[in-house]
Protein backbone atom coordinates (compact mmCIF):
# COMPACT_ATOMS: atom_id res chain seq x y z
CA UNK A 1 0.00 0.00 0.00
CA UNK A 2 1.17 3.39 -0.67
CA UNK A 3 1.70 5.90 1.69
CA UNK A 4 0.49 9.06 0.04
CA UNK A 5 -2.26 11.12 1.23
CA UNK A 6 -2.37 13.82 -0.77
CA UNK A 7 -4.62 12.28 -2.74
CA UNK A 8 -8.02 13.33 -2.77
CA UNK A 9 -9.59 11.66 -0.08
CA UNK A 10 -13.62 10.16 -0.31
CA UNK A 11 -16.36 12.46 0.82
CA UNK A 12 -17.84 10.66 3.77
CA UNK A 13 -21.63 10.55 4.67
CA UNK A 14 -23.09 10.71 7.64
CA UNK A 15 -23.53 6.94 8.27
CA UNK A 16 -19.55 6.37 7.45
CA UNK A 17 -18.50 9.31 10.31
CA UNK A 18 -21.02 7.04 12.83
CA UNK A 19 -19.11 3.98 11.98
CA UNK A 20 -15.80 5.49 12.05
CA UNK A 21 -16.42 6.80 15.84
CA UNK A 22 -19.05 4.74 17.38
CA UNK A 23 -16.50 2.14 19.00
CA UNK A 24 -15.01 5.14 20.27
CA UNK A 25 -18.01 6.69 21.60
CA UNK A 26 -19.67 3.36 22.91
CA UNK A 27 -17.96 2.65 26.34
CA UNK A 28 -19.08 6.27 27.17
CA UNK A 29 -23.23 6.35 25.61
CA UNK A 30 -24.50 7.05 28.06
CA UNK A 31 -22.68 10.06 29.19
CA UNK A 32 -22.88 11.45 25.73
CA UNK A 33 -26.69 10.52 25.50
CA UNK A 34 -27.39 12.37 28.62
CA UNK A 35 -25.34 15.53 27.69
CA UNK A 36 -27.26 15.76 24.40
CA UNK A 37 -30.25 15.22 26.24
CA UNK A 38 -29.44 17.83 28.71
CA UNK A 39 -29.03 20.36 25.87
CA UNK A 40 -32.29 20.44 24.94
CA UNK A 41 -33.96 22.22 28.17
CA UNK A 42 -31.04 24.14 28.07
CA UNK A 43 -31.95 25.29 24.67
CA UNK A 44 -36.25 25.03 25.01
CA UNK A 45 -35.70 27.23 28.36
CA UNK A 46 -34.56 30.06 25.70
CA UNK A 47 -37.89 30.59 25.20
CA UNK A 48 -39.60 31.27 28.83
CA UNK A 49 -38.59 34.85 29.10
CA UNK A 50 -40.11 35.55 25.68
CA UNK A 51 -43.13 33.62 26.63
CA UNK A 52 -43.51 35.67 30.31
CA UNK A 53 -43.68 38.88 28.81
CA UNK A 54 -46.85 38.54 26.83
CA UNK A 55 -49.12 38.39 30.50
CA UNK A 56 -46.50 40.34 32.03
CA UNK A 57 -46.96 43.35 29.26
CA UNK A 58 -50.86 43.14 28.46
CA UNK A 59 -51.45 43.53 32.34
CA UNK A 60 -48.87 45.73 33.90
CA UNK A 61 -47.99 48.22 30.94
CA UNK A 62 -51.13 47.80 29.15
CA UNK A 63 -54.51 47.36 31.73
CA UNK A 64 -51.71 49.13 34.49
CA UNK A 65 -52.81 47.07 37.13
CA UNK A 66 -51.62 47.49 40.54
CA UNK A 67 -51.86 43.61 40.80
CA UNK A 68 -48.99 42.31 39.05
CA UNK A 69 -48.34 39.06 38.60
CA UNK A 70 -45.29 38.96 40.79
CA UNK A 71 -44.41 35.21 40.25
CA UNK A 72 -43.20 36.10 36.43
CA UNK A 73 -40.31 37.80 37.82
CA UNK A 74 -39.39 34.78 40.15
CA UNK A 75 -39.98 32.02 37.22
CA UNK A 76 -37.70 33.85 34.95
CA UNK A 77 -35.01 33.73 37.67
CA UNK A 78 -35.66 30.44 38.76
CA UNK A 79 -35.65 28.46 34.96
CA UNK A 80 -32.72 31.21 34.21
CA UNK A 81 -30.82 29.25 36.94
CA UNK A 82 -31.82 25.97 35.99
CA UNK A 83 -30.91 26.52 32.36
CA UNK A 84 -27.19 27.87 33.94
CA UNK A 85 -26.68 24.33 36.21
CA UNK A 86 -27.82 22.24 32.91
CA UNK A 87 -25.86 24.13 30.65
CA UNK A 88 -22.80 23.29 33.16
CA UNK A 89 -23.35 20.33 33.67
CA UNK A 90 -23.68 19.50 29.86
CA UNK A 91 -20.05 21.24 29.45
CA UNK A 92 -18.76 18.93 32.10
CA UNK A 93 -20.01 16.06 30.73
CA UNK A 94 -19.17 16.76 26.72
CA UNK A 95 -15.42 17.57 28.89
CA UNK A 96 -15.22 14.48 30.11
CA UNK A 97 -16.41 12.14 27.51
CA UNK A 98 -14.95 14.27 24.56
CA UNK A 99 -11.26 13.65 26.50
CA UNK A 100 -11.51 10.37 26.92
CA UNK A 101 -12.77 9.53 23.40
CA UNK A 102 -9.73 11.64 22.14
CA UNK A 103 -7.18 9.95 24.35
CA UNK A 104 -8.50 6.41 23.16
CA UNK A 105 -8.38 7.71 19.89
CA UNK A 106 -5.06 9.01 20.21
CA UNK A 107 -3.97 5.55 21.84
CA UNK A 108 -5.25 3.73 18.59
CA UNK A 109 -3.15 6.32 16.92
CA UNK A 110 -0.15 5.89 18.59
CA UNK A 111 -0.16 2.01 18.10
CA UNK A 112 -0.71 2.16 14.45
CA UNK A 113 2.24 4.43 14.43
CA UNK A 114 4.32 2.13 16.48
CA UNK A 115 3.00 -0.75 13.77
CA UNK A 116 4.68 1.07 10.82
CA UNK A 117 7.87 0.14 9.15
CA UNK A 118 10.85 2.51 8.58
CA UNK A 119 9.20 3.25 4.78
CA UNK A 120 6.36 5.38 6.62
CA UNK A 121 8.74 7.55 8.15
CA UNK A 122 11.01 7.56 5.17
CA UNK A 123 7.98 9.26 3.81
CA UNK A 124 6.81 12.07 6.11
CA UNK A 125 8.43 14.22 8.37
CA UNK A 126 8.06 14.46 12.25
CA UNK A 127 5.27 17.62 11.92
CA UNK A 128 3.24 15.34 9.57
CA UNK A 129 3.41 12.88 12.45
CA UNK A 130 2.21 15.35 15.15
CA UNK A 131 -0.18 16.69 12.83
CA UNK A 132 -2.20 13.94 11.92
CA UNK A 133 -1.67 11.54 14.89
CA UNK A 134 -2.24 14.12 17.43
CA UNK A 135 -3.52 17.15 16.61
CA UNK A 136 -6.56 15.66 14.53
CA UNK A 137 -7.66 13.49 17.52
CA UNK A 138 -8.47 16.47 19.88
CA UNK A 139 -9.83 18.27 16.75
CA UNK A 140 -12.48 15.24 15.90
CA UNK A 141 -13.51 14.50 19.59
CA UNK A 142 -13.31 17.66 21.49
CA UNK A 143 -14.16 20.38 18.42
CA UNK A 144 -16.77 17.97 17.34
CA UNK A 145 -19.07 17.57 20.94
CA UNK A 146 -18.80 21.06 22.21
CA UNK A 147 -20.60 22.10 18.84
CA UNK A 148 -23.03 19.44 19.12
CA UNK A 149 -24.15 20.41 22.72
CA UNK A 150 -24.45 23.94 20.54
CA UNK A 151 -26.47 23.09 17.83
CA UNK A 152 -29.12 20.60 19.71
CA UNK A 153 -29.73 23.42 22.23
CA UNK A 154 -29.64 25.76 19.65
CA UNK A 155 -32.41 23.42 17.79
CA UNK A 156 -34.26 22.70 20.73
CA UNK A 157 -34.12 26.85 21.13
CA UNK A 158 -35.20 27.60 18.12
CA UNK A 159 -37.83 24.93 18.33
CA UNK A 160 -39.42 26.22 21.64
CA UNK A 161 -39.51 29.99 20.10
CA UNK A 162 -40.82 29.26 17.09
CA UNK A 163 -43.54 27.86 18.95
CA UNK A 164 -43.61 31.08 21.07
CA UNK A 165 -43.67 33.10 17.61
CA UNK A 166 -46.61 30.91 16.04
CA UNK A 167 -48.69 31.26 20.00
CA UNK A 168 -48.63 34.72 19.31
CA UNK A 169 -49.02 35.59 15.51
CA UNK A 170 -48.99 33.01 12.94
CA UNK A 171 -48.75 36.07 10.10
CA UNK A 172 -45.59 37.23 11.97
CA UNK A 173 -43.88 34.02 11.89
CA UNK A 174 -44.70 33.29 8.38
CA UNK A 175 -42.33 36.36 7.34
CA UNK A 176 -39.95 35.19 10.44
CA UNK A 177 -39.40 31.74 9.64
CA UNK A 178 -38.91 32.40 5.96
CA UNK A 179 -36.37 34.93 6.93
CA UNK A 180 -34.34 32.67 9.13
CA UNK A 181 -34.69 29.72 6.35
CA UNK A 182 -32.97 32.15 3.72
CA UNK A 183 -30.57 32.88 6.72
CA UNK A 184 -29.29 29.26 7.11
CA UNK A 185 -29.30 29.01 3.58
CA UNK A 186 -25.19 29.79 3.15
CA UNK A 187 -24.34 27.13 5.29
CA UNK A 188 -25.16 23.91 2.28
CA UNK A 189 -22.02 25.10 0.70
CA UNK A 190 -19.25 25.53 3.90
CA UNK A 191 -17.85 22.09 3.47
CA UNK A 192 -17.36 22.65 -0.14
CA UNK A 193 -15.81 25.89 0.20
CA UNK A 194 -13.32 25.24 3.14
CA UNK A 195 -12.22 21.63 2.57
CA UNK A 196 -9.14 22.38 -0.06
CA UNK A 197 -7.87 24.94 2.48
CA UNK A 198 -8.50 22.85 5.71
CA UNK A 199 -6.35 20.37 3.97
CA UNK A 200 -3.38 22.54 2.53
CA UNK A 201 -3.76 24.47 6.22
CA UNK A 202 -2.60 21.17 7.68
CA UNK A 203 -0.06 20.56 5.77
CA UNK A 204 1.41 24.30 6.47
CA UNK A 205 0.89 23.45 10.28
CA UNK A 206 2.96 19.95 9.67
CA UNK A 207 5.71 22.02 8.33
CA UNK A 208 5.18 24.59 11.64
CA UNK A 209 6.12 21.61 13.76
CA UNK A 210 8.95 20.00 11.70
CA UNK A 211 10.25 23.89 12.14
CA UNK A 212 10.55 23.54 15.81
CA UNK A 213 11.76 19.91 15.77
CA UNK A 214 14.63 20.25 13.62
CA UNK A 215 15.72 23.73 15.20
CA UNK A 216 15.37 21.86 18.57
CA UNK A 217 17.55 18.67 17.46
CA UNK A 218 20.05 20.66 15.39
CA UNK A 219 20.44 23.69 17.19
CA UNK A 220 24.32 23.29 17.41
CA UNK A 221 24.62 23.03 13.88
CA UNK A 222 22.46 25.86 13.14
CA UNK A 223 24.80 27.81 15.73
CA UNK A 224 27.81 26.55 14.32
CA UNK A 225 26.78 27.51 10.68
CA UNK A 226 24.98 30.63 11.27
CA UNK A 227 21.75 29.53 10.14
CA UNK A 228 19.84 31.34 12.22
CA UNK A 229 18.60 34.09 9.08
CA UNK A 230 17.89 31.06 6.81
CA UNK A 231 15.95 28.85 9.39
CA UNK A 232 13.50 32.40 10.37
CA UNK A 233 13.27 32.88 6.61
CA UNK A 234 11.94 29.48 6.27
CA UNK A 235 10.11 29.67 8.82
CA UNK A 236 8.52 33.07 7.91
CA UNK A 237 7.66 31.65 4.34
CA UNK A 238 5.19 28.89 5.87
CA UNK A 239 3.97 31.95 8.36
CA UNK A 240 3.07 33.68 5.45
CA UNK A 241 1.51 31.07 3.48
CA UNK A 242 -0.48 30.17 6.37
CA UNK A 243 -1.66 33.94 6.84
CA UNK A 244 -2.73 33.87 3.11
CA UNK A 245 -4.42 30.69 4.00
CA UNK A 246 -6.54 32.57 6.65
CA UNK A 247 -7.49 35.15 4.61
CA UNK A 248 -8.86 32.70 1.83
CA UNK A 249 -10.73 30.92 4.41
CA UNK A 250 -12.44 34.61 5.45
CA UNK A 251 -13.23 35.47 1.75
CA UNK A 252 -14.39 32.10 0.99
CA UNK A 253 -16.74 31.70 3.84
CA UNK A 254 -16.85 34.92 5.89
CA UNK A 255 -19.27 36.83 4.13
CA UNK A 256 -21.43 34.45 5.54
CA UNK A 257 -21.76 35.94 9.68
CA UNK A 258 -22.71 39.59 7.91
CA UNK A 259 -25.17 38.12 5.43
CA UNK A 260 -26.75 36.45 8.07
CA UNK A 261 -26.98 39.84 10.13
CA UNK A 262 -28.20 41.47 6.91
CA UNK A 263 -30.94 39.19 6.78
CA UNK A 264 -31.90 38.46 9.93
CA UNK A 265 -32.39 42.69 9.97
CA UNK A 266 -34.33 42.48 7.33
CA UNK A 267 -36.68 39.71 9.08
CA UNK A 268 -36.99 42.04 12.29
CA UNK A 269 -37.66 45.26 10.17
CA UNK A 270 -40.29 43.30 8.68
CA UNK A 271 -42.28 41.86 11.64
CA UNK A 272 -41.57 45.54 13.16
CA UNK A 273 -43.94 47.34 10.19
CA UNK A 274 -46.35 44.44 9.77
CA UNK A 275 -46.69 43.66 13.51
CA UNK A 276 -47.29 47.82 14.21
CA UNK A 277 -50.48 46.90 11.68
CA UNK A 278 -51.46 44.36 13.13
CA UNK A 279 -51.47 46.16 16.66
CA UNK A 280 -53.42 49.17 15.36
CA UNK A 281 -55.86 46.60 13.44
CA UNK A 282 -56.58 44.82 17.01
CA UNK A 283 -55.35 40.63 15.62
CA UNK A 284 -52.60 40.88 18.72
CA UNK A 285 -52.22 42.50 21.37
CA UNK A 286 -48.93 44.96 22.42
CA UNK A 287 -47.98 41.96 25.10
CA UNK A 288 -48.05 39.46 21.94
CA UNK A 289 -45.95 41.67 20.07
CA UNK A 290 -43.69 42.48 22.95
CA UNK A 291 -43.49 38.54 23.56
CA UNK A 292 -42.98 37.70 19.44
CA UNK A 293 -40.13 40.51 19.15
CA UNK A 294 -38.32 38.91 22.12
CA UNK A 295 -38.42 35.43 21.08
CA UNK A 296 -37.57 36.61 17.41
CA UNK A 297 -34.45 38.13 19.02
CA UNK A 298 -33.60 35.51 20.64
CA UNK A 299 -34.05 33.27 17.74
CA UNK A 300 -31.85 35.05 15.35
CA UNK A 301 -29.61 36.28 17.75
CA UNK A 302 -27.65 32.99 17.98
CA UNK A 303 -28.40 31.90 14.01
CA UNK A 304 -26.36 35.18 13.33
CA UNK A 305 -23.08 33.39 14.54
CA UNK A 306 -24.13 30.16 13.48
CA UNK A 307 -21.68 30.20 10.37
CA UNK A 308 -18.87 30.22 12.59
CA UNK A 309 -19.90 27.02 14.13
CA UNK A 310 -21.35 24.74 11.41
CA UNK A 311 -17.68 25.75 10.11
CA UNK A 312 -16.35 24.34 13.37
CA UNK A 313 -17.98 21.00 12.68
CA UNK A 314 -16.98 20.75 9.29
CA UNK A 315 -13.59 21.33 10.40
CA UNK A 316 -14.38 18.41 13.02
CA UNK A 317 -15.73 16.79 10.27
CA UNK A 318 -12.96 17.01 8.33
CA UNK A 319 -10.25 16.39 10.85
CA UNK A 320 -12.34 12.64 11.34
CA UNK A 321 -11.96 11.77 7.33
CA UNK A 322 -8.11 12.23 8.18
CA UNK A 323 -8.18 10.51 11.59
CA UNK A 324 -10.26 7.94 9.72
CA UNK A 325 -7.68 7.89 6.96
CA UNK A 326 -4.61 7.44 8.94
CA UNK A 327 -6.76 4.42 10.80
CA UNK A 328 -6.94 2.52 8.12
CA UNK A 329 -3.34 2.40 7.10
CA UNK A 330 -2.32 -1.34 7.10
CA UNK A 331 1.38 -1.93 7.60
CA UNK A 332 3.50 -3.40 4.46
CA UNK A 333 5.43 -5.56 6.72
CA UNK A 334 3.33 -7.62 8.93
CA UNK A 335 3.07 -11.06 10.41
CA UNK A 336 1.83 -13.87 7.90
CA UNK A 337 -0.79 -16.16 8.88
CA UNK A 338 1.20 -18.80 9.10
CA UNK A 339 3.66 -17.28 10.72
CA UNK A 340 5.92 -19.41 13.11
CA UNK A 341 8.26 -18.48 16.09
CA UNK A 342 11.95 -18.40 15.56
CA UNK A 343 13.47 -20.85 18.27
CA UNK A 344 16.81 -20.94 16.94
CA UNK A 345 19.63 -20.76 13.65
CA UNK A 346 21.81 -23.49 13.72
CA UNK A 347 22.64 -23.49 10.57
CA UNK A 348 23.16 -21.03 8.42
CA UNK A 349 21.74 -17.17 6.63
CA UNK A 350 21.20 -16.67 3.36
CA UNK A 351 20.41 -14.12 0.71
CA UNK A 352 18.83 -15.76 -2.27
CA UNK A 353 18.74 -13.61 -5.36
CA UNK A 354 17.58 -10.93 -3.10
CA UNK A 355 16.88 -7.73 -5.18
CA UNK A 356 15.88 -4.47 -3.30
CA UNK A 357 14.43 -0.64 -4.39
CA UNK A 358 13.18 2.02 -2.27
CA UNK A 359 10.93 3.34 -5.36
CA UNK A 360 10.35 0.97 -8.23
CA UNK A 361 12.54 2.31 -10.89
CA UNK A 362 15.60 2.90 -8.75
CA UNK A 363 17.04 -0.64 -7.66
CA UNK A 364 19.23 -0.33 -4.41
CA UNK A 365 20.34 -3.96 -4.38
CA UNK A 366 20.47 -6.30 -7.36
CA UNK A 367 20.62 -10.44 -7.09
CA UNK A 368 22.51 -10.69 -3.88
CA UNK A 369 23.41 -14.01 -3.26
CA UNK A 370 25.43 -15.37 0.08
CA UNK A 371 25.60 -17.80 3.22
CA UNK A 372 27.06 -17.13 6.15
CA UNK A 373 27.31 -20.43 8.48
CA UNK A 374 26.15 -19.68 12.11
CA UNK A 375 28.92 -18.36 14.57
CA UNK A 376 31.00 -16.12 11.65
CA UNK A 377 31.85 -12.97 10.90
CA UNK A 378 30.59 -11.26 7.72
CA UNK A 379 32.12 -7.55 6.81
CA UNK A 380 30.21 -5.29 4.20
CA UNK A 381 32.65 -2.41 2.34
CA UNK A 382 32.19 -0.39 -0.58
CA UNK A 383 31.50 2.86 -2.08
CA UNK A 384 29.19 5.58 0.17
CA UNK A 385 25.34 4.91 -1.18
CA UNK A 386 26.21 1.27 -2.40
CA UNK A 387 23.58 -0.38 -0.25
CA UNK A 388 25.60 -1.90 2.63
CA UNK A 389 23.01 -0.43 5.02
CA UNK A 390 20.32 -1.49 3.10
CA UNK A 391 21.54 -4.92 2.87
CA UNK A 392 21.57 -5.37 7.06
CA UNK A 393 17.92 -3.27 7.69
CA UNK A 394 16.31 -6.34 5.06
CA UNK A 395 17.18 -8.77 7.95
CA UNK A 396 15.30 -7.58 10.52
CA UNK A 397 12.51 -6.68 7.97
CA UNK A 398 12.87 -2.58 8.35
CA UNK A 399 12.30 -3.29 4.97
CA UNK A 400 10.69 -6.22 3.07
CA UNK A 401 13.35 -7.69 -0.07
CA UNK A 402 11.00 -6.85 -3.17
CA UNK A 403 12.44 -10.27 -5.12
CA UNK A 404 14.36 -13.32 -3.70
CA UNK A 405 14.47 -14.23 -0.13
CA UNK A 406 16.31 -14.25 3.11
CA UNK A 407 16.52 -17.56 5.09
CA UNK A 408 17.30 -18.59 8.09
CA UNK A 409 17.97 -22.19 8.10
CA UNK A 410 15.85 -22.89 4.78
CA UNK A 411 12.92 -20.63 5.68
CA UNK A 412 12.11 -17.47 4.25
CA UNK A 413 12.18 -14.61 7.44
CA UNK A 414 8.42 -13.92 6.30
CA UNK A 415 7.45 -17.45 7.50
CA UNK A 416 8.57 -15.65 11.45
CA UNK A 417 6.44 -13.77 13.55
CA UNK A 418 8.44 -10.29 13.98
CA UNK A 419 8.82 -10.39 17.64
CA UNK A 420 10.95 -13.71 17.69
CA UNK A 421 12.58 -12.55 14.21
CA UNK A 422 13.62 -9.25 15.79
CA UNK A 423 14.08 -11.11 19.23
CA UNK A 424 16.80 -12.77 17.43
CA UNK A 425 18.91 -10.04 16.08
CA UNK A 426 20.55 -7.25 18.38
CA UNK A 427 21.57 -3.82 16.10
CA UNK A 428 24.17 -1.49 17.21
CA UNK A 429 23.44 1.63 14.95
CA UNK A 430 26.47 4.58 13.96
CA UNK A 431 24.24 6.73 15.72
CA UNK A 432 21.88 5.00 18.62
CA UNK A 433 18.86 6.53 19.52
CA UNK A 434 19.38 7.01 23.64
CA UNK A 435 15.46 7.69 25.65
CA UNK A 436 15.12 10.13 27.88
CA UNK A 437 15.39 8.77 31.44
CA UNK A 438 18.82 7.06 33.16
CA UNK A 439 21.51 4.68 31.97
CA UNK A 440 19.90 2.18 33.75
CA UNK A 441 16.43 2.88 31.79
CA UNK A 442 18.47 2.43 28.62
CA UNK A 443 20.37 -0.71 29.19
CA UNK A 444 16.93 -2.29 30.58
CA UNK A 445 15.87 -1.78 26.55
CA UNK A 446 18.16 -4.71 26.04
CA UNK A 447 16.01 -7.04 28.54
CA UNK A 448 13.63 -5.52 31.09
CA UNK A 449 13.75 -8.38 32.79
CA UNK A 450 17.63 -8.19 33.26
CA UNK A 451 18.60 -8.68 37.04
CA UNK A 452 21.27 -6.73 38.50
CA UNK A 453 23.98 -9.14 37.96
CA UNK A 454 22.91 -9.27 34.15
CA UNK A 455 23.37 -5.59 34.12
CA UNK A 456 26.43 -5.38 36.00
CA UNK A 457 28.01 -8.04 33.10
CA UNK A 458 26.46 -6.14 30.43
CA UNK A 459 28.50 -2.89 31.82
CA UNK A 460 31.33 -5.19 32.28
CA UNK A 461 31.63 -6.59 28.67
CA UNK A 462 30.68 -3.20 26.90
CA UNK A 463 33.48 -1.32 28.88
CA UNK A 464 31.22 1.30 30.37
CA UNK A 465 31.25 -0.14 34.53
CA UNK A 466 33.96 2.78 35.29
CA UNK A 467 32.28 5.65 33.86
CA UNK A 468 29.04 4.82 35.20
CA UNK A 469 30.55 3.79 38.93
CA UNK A 470 32.59 7.25 38.64
CA UNK A 471 28.75 8.82 38.67
CA UNK A 472 27.42 10.15 41.49
CA UNK A 473 24.07 8.43 40.99
CA UNK A 474 25.68 5.74 38.81
CA UNK A 475 22.86 3.50 36.69
CA UNK A 476 20.35 6.20 37.76
CA UNK A 477 22.31 9.12 36.57
CA UNK A 478 19.60 10.66 33.68
CA UNK A 479 20.87 10.90 30.41
CA UNK A 480 19.12 13.66 28.96
CA UNK A 481 16.95 14.32 25.92
CA UNK A 482 18.38 11.50 23.31
CA UNK A 483 21.31 10.95 25.61
CA UNK A 484 22.51 14.92 25.13
CA UNK A 485 24.89 14.50 28.43
CA UNK A 486 26.37 11.54 27.26
CA UNK A 487 29.89 11.53 24.82
CA UNK A 488 29.55 9.42 21.44
CA UNK A 489 31.80 6.94 22.69
CA UNK A 490 29.28 6.27 25.51
CA UNK A 491 26.39 6.39 23.71
CA UNK A 492 27.72 3.25 21.46
CA UNK A 493 28.83 1.75 24.34
CA UNK A 494 25.34 2.54 25.58
CA UNK A 495 24.08 0.52 22.92
CA UNK A 496 26.30 -2.68 23.35
CA UNK A 497 25.43 -3.02 26.80
CA UNK A 498 21.79 -3.12 25.37
CA UNK A 499 22.96 -6.01 22.69
CA UNK A 500 24.62 -7.69 25.68
CA UNK A 501 21.12 -7.97 27.69
CA UNK A 502 19.34 -8.80 24.66
CA UNK A 503 21.79 -11.89 24.18
CA UNK A 504 20.83 -12.58 20.28
CA UNK A 505 21.96 -14.94 18.09
CA UNK A 506 22.67 -12.52 15.27
CA UNK A 507 24.82 -8.55 15.65
CA UNK A 508 24.75 -6.27 13.36
CA UNK A 509 27.08 -3.56 13.74
CA UNK A 510 26.10 -0.79 11.08
CA UNK A 511 29.52 1.60 11.17
CA UNK A 512 29.34 1.42 15.09
CA UNK A 513 32.38 3.01 15.51
CA UNK A 514 32.83 4.98 12.05
CA UNK A 515 31.77 8.36 14.01
CA UNK A 516 34.35 8.05 17.19
CA UNK A 517 37.29 9.74 17.44
CA UNK A 518 40.12 7.30 17.50
CA UNK A 519 40.76 6.88 21.24
CA UNK A 520 36.69 6.21 21.54
CA UNK A 521 36.85 4.08 18.63
CA UNK A 522 39.66 1.65 20.85
CA UNK A 523 37.31 1.34 23.41
CA UNK A 524 34.17 1.06 21.84
CA UNK A 525 36.32 -1.72 19.27
CA UNK A 526 36.97 -3.90 23.01
CA UNK A 527 33.10 -3.81 23.42
CA UNK A 528 32.09 -5.08 20.12
CA UNK A 529 34.99 -7.44 20.40
CA UNK A 530 33.37 -9.20 23.30
CA UNK A 531 29.62 -9.02 21.84
CA UNK A 532 30.89 -10.67 18.43
CA UNK A 533 31.85 -13.46 20.40
CA UNK A 534 30.00 -16.94 19.55
CA UNK A 535 27.22 -14.74 17.59
CA UNK A 536 26.98 -14.45 13.97
CA UNK A 537 27.69 -10.74 12.80
CA UNK A 538 27.41 -8.72 10.05
CA UNK A 539 29.37 -5.88 10.41
CA UNK A 540 29.37 -2.57 7.70
CA UNK A 541 32.69 -1.08 8.49
CA UNK A 542 34.31 2.60 6.33
CA UNK A 543 37.30 1.59 7.77
CA UNK A 544 39.05 -1.73 6.79
CA UNK A 545 41.36 -1.80 10.00
CA UNK A 546 38.11 -3.23 12.00
CA UNK A 547 37.27 -5.85 9.89
CA UNK A 548 40.26 -7.41 8.46
CA UNK A 549 39.88 -10.53 10.66
CA UNK A 550 36.28 -11.36 9.77
CA UNK A 551 35.44 -14.93 8.11
CA UNK A 552 34.29 -13.02 4.98
CA UNK A 553 34.61 -9.90 3.74
CA UNK A 554 31.94 -8.68 0.76
CA UNK A 555 32.65 -5.50 -1.05
CA UNK A 556 29.13 -3.77 -2.45
CA UNK A 557 29.36 -1.57 -5.26
CA UNK A 558 26.13 0.56 -6.65
CA UNK A 559 24.14 -2.78 -5.10
CA UNK A 560 25.98 -5.69 -6.34
CA UNK A 561 28.55 -7.91 -4.69
CA UNK A 562 31.48 -7.23 -7.13
CA UNK A 563 34.31 -8.87 -4.37
CA UNK A 564 34.28 -11.48 -1.43
CA UNK A 565 36.80 -13.46 0.10
CA UNK A 566 38.93 -13.06 3.03
CA UNK A 567 41.16 -9.99 3.41
CA UNK A 568 44.48 -11.31 2.33
CA UNK A 569 42.53 -13.02 -0.97
CA UNK A 570 40.99 -9.54 -1.79
CA UNK A 571 44.12 -7.47 -1.50
CA UNK A 572 45.71 -10.21 -3.20
CA UNK A 573 43.57 -9.57 -6.33
CA UNK A 574 45.18 -7.11 -8.89
CA UNK A 575 42.89 -3.95 -9.71
CA UNK A 576 40.70 -5.22 -7.04
CA UNK A 577 38.29 -3.16 -5.90
CA UNK A 578 38.84 -3.59 -1.88
CA UNK A 579 42.80 -3.41 -2.97
CA UNK A 580 41.57 0.15 -4.01
CA UNK A 581 39.83 0.79 -0.84
CA UNK A 582 42.89 -0.40 1.09
CA UNK A 583 45.02 1.51 -0.45
CA UNK A 584 42.83 4.82 -0.52
CA UNK A 585 42.93 4.56 3.48
CA UNK A 586 46.55 3.69 4.06
CA UNK A 587 48.10 5.62 1.08
CA UNK A 588 48.94 8.21 3.47
CA UNK A 589 50.85 6.10 6.02
CA UNK A 590 54.76 5.55 5.68
CA UNK A 591 54.25 1.62 5.41
CA UNK A 592 50.78 -0.66 4.85
CA UNK A 593 49.52 -2.22 8.13
CA UNK A 594 50.81 -5.61 7.83
CA UNK A 595 47.82 -8.09 5.82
Amino acid sequence: MSYDFSAEAPKLKFSDYYKKMWPYVKPYWVRALLAVLISIPIGALDSVVALALKPYMDIVLVDKSAQSPAYIPLLIVAFTSVQGFLNYFATYLNTWVGTKIDQNIKRDLFKKLLSLEAAFFDKHNSGFVLQRFSTDATTACTGLLENLKVFVSRFFSSLSLIGVLIYNSWQLSIIAITILLGALLPLASVRRKIKDLVKKNVEENSRIFMNYNEVYAGNKTIAAYNLQQREFSSFDKILNVMFKLAVKMVQKVGWMTPAMHVIVSIGIGAVIGYGSFLIVSGDITSGNFVSFITALVLLYTPIKSMGKNYQAVQLSFLAIERVAEILDVKPQIYNSPQAKTLENISKNISFEHVDFSYTPDKPVLKDICFTVPTGKTIAFVGNSGGGKSTLVNLLPRFYDVCGGAIKFDGVDIRNFTLESLRNAISVVFQDNFVFSGTIRDNILVGNENASEEDIQKALKMAHLDKFVYGLEKGLDTDVGEKGTLLSGGQRQRLAIARAFLKNSQIVVLDEATSALDNKAEAMVQKAIDNLMKDRTVFVIAHRLSTVQNADMIMVVNDGQIVEQGRHEDLLNIENGAYRALYNAQFKNKKSNPPA
